[in-house]
């Protein structure tokens, strides 16, 4: 029997504010655990939550980057379960009135763009971070606290390859805004995916699985290929799809039982007392969309307009740090593609995505700007501008490396005739070769006037002359 798949996501977004949810302790990655905590995250009697302006200003970004519908009446519920890593023995989420309601996000598939609707985008906070050692369970609650969001998406998606470009998206969208640094490898940004199978061209839906935290982009593809896999054989042999929460194990390449779920857990929900709602002014929330960023797509468009092709589009576009650098490259430069083609090529593979993103690398753009010029004027070859880079990236400007290395190419005809007539005086067999039908001669020539110039004449040029000579030395 054939099986449709039915896929909903939920994602946790870890926002990129500087303290937390509720309180005033710092947010930093990797510190020493539990450093960065205070009486509040700890759940201390007598102590009141505060609500971070700045993580509410970039929910409100998220929504209106998702097409989100955004109740101006912030309002919080606590959600009461007993885990070691919520010390308050609840937690402070959305549950009732999610700021964000009804969005969309339209994702690229092998029929053209399909639509993913958007139930959901709530705030809350994160829980402390548990380390199971042996026999024992440490926990760090430098993460209790931390900013969330959560997206939730309809059950749209319906294959593994959708899942895994909706949250690529999606990621790139929420770098895009700041609202995150999108690192999965460090939990800033985790997935859930809901999983069921049922006969084609039927409507009801069968049980699902949730596959917990999904920490990585391919991963998201494997583990959904993984459990279709698994519930395909269960149904083809006749059995039953157990409802259950399943963590994706790479070394297997399966998915692994965590718990079964035979029922909603009751959380007991009620509104959070601590937090009366806040009314968010309209005009407030009108400035935050005026001071939005550019966004993946718009700038895609940009690009297109400038006349960069579709690879070199997606290439830059995909890379938030590489594409600020390029948009600073390209205030003066000639030759736009050109500028891609170093930024896609050489100065992704000479920079590490940390030195993009902080700016800590001693190359100056203005100085490659000008090799770069000097490129589209033939005032150097490719060849010499592969020698010249590496300088470039210790900091060195491009005049002093030009003199330095006595690098400039040969474009004067005058000189370059003399060494073409040269050059067929010494090879009178290739002009025979030539006109033989051999192509290899003419790159045989051209490479002797490149070693008599020492490597400064211009290639084209240099071809265009001598093929000019060889026609009027017929044998």
């Amino acid at each position: 029997m054939k099986y449709e798949v039915v896929i909903g996501i939920e994602i946790h977004c870890e926002l990129k504010t500087k303290s937390k949810m509720f309180s005033g302790a710092p947010v930093v990655y990797g510190a020493q655990p539990n450093t960065c905590v205070n009486e509040i995250d700890l759940g201390h009697p007598g102590t009141l939550p505060s609500l971070n302006k700045e993580a509410v200003v970039k929910a409100i970004q998220a929504c209106m980057a998702l097409h989100c519908e955004i109740d101006p009446l912030v309002r919080f519920d606590r959600k009461n379960y007993y885990y070691a890593d919520l010390p308050k023995g609840f937690q402070i989420t959305q549950q009732f009135h999610p700021i964000g309601t009804h969005g969309y996000l339209d994702i690229e598939t092998s029929d053209g763009l399909q639509r993913i609707r958007i139930n959901r985008l709530h705030m809350e906070e994160d829980t402390a971070k548990q380390y199971h050692v042996e026999e024992e369970s440490w926990i760090d609650f430098n993460r209790a606290g931390t900013p969330l969001i959560e997206i939730v998406t309809e059950a749209d998606i319906r294959s593994a390859k959708q899942a895994m470009a909706f949250v690529d998206k999606l990621r790139n969208i929420l770098v895009y805004l700041d609202v995150t640094d999108g690192k999965m490898e460090e939990g800033s940004l985790r997935c859930d995916i809901n999983i069921s199978l049922r006969p084609e061209n039927t409507d009801a839906y069968g049980t699902k699985t949730e596959i917990k935290n999904i920490n990585s982009i391919s991963n998201i593809e494997k583990a959904v290929a993984s459990e279709i896999t698994r519930q395909s054989a269960l149904l083809e042999a006749g059995e039953e799809v157990q409802q259950a929460t399943r963590r994706y194990d790479d070394v297997a390449k399966d998915t692994i039982m965590m718990r079964l779920k035979e029922g909603s857990v009751d959380y007991k929900y009620f509104p959070e007392p601590n937090i009366p709602p806040i009314q968010l002014a309209q005009s407030w929330i009108d400035q935050i969309k005026v001071d939005l960023p550019e966004l993946p797509d718009a700038r895609a468009q940009r690009y297109s307009s400038l006349g960069l092709n579709e690879y070199d589009i997606k290439q830059l576009v995909q890379n938030k740090a590489l594409s600020d650098f390029f948009d600073i490259l390209i205030i003066g430069v000639k030759n736009i593609k050109l500028a891609a083609n170093w930024s896609c090529g050489e100065i992704l593979g000479a920079l590490s995505q940390k030195q993009l993103e902080q700016k800590s690398y001693a190359l100056k753009i203005s100085e490659l700007r000008a090799m770069i010029n000097a490129l589209s004027d033939q005032i150097i070859s490719s060849k010499q501008a592969k020698e010249i880079f590496p300088y470039l990236l210790k900091g060195e400007s491009y005049d002093h490396v030009v003199t330095s290395l006595d690098v400039s190419q040969v474009s004067d005809e005058s000189i370059l005739k003399q060494l073409v007539e040269e050059v067929l005086n010494e090879n009178s067999q290739s002009i025979i070769d030539y006109h033989a039908g051999k192509d290899r001669a003419l790159g045989f020539l051209v490479g002797q006037l490149m070693k008599k110039s020492k490597g400064q004449a211009n290639p084209a040029l240099s071809s265009a002359l001598l093929k000019t000579e060889l026609d009027h030395r017929k044998p």
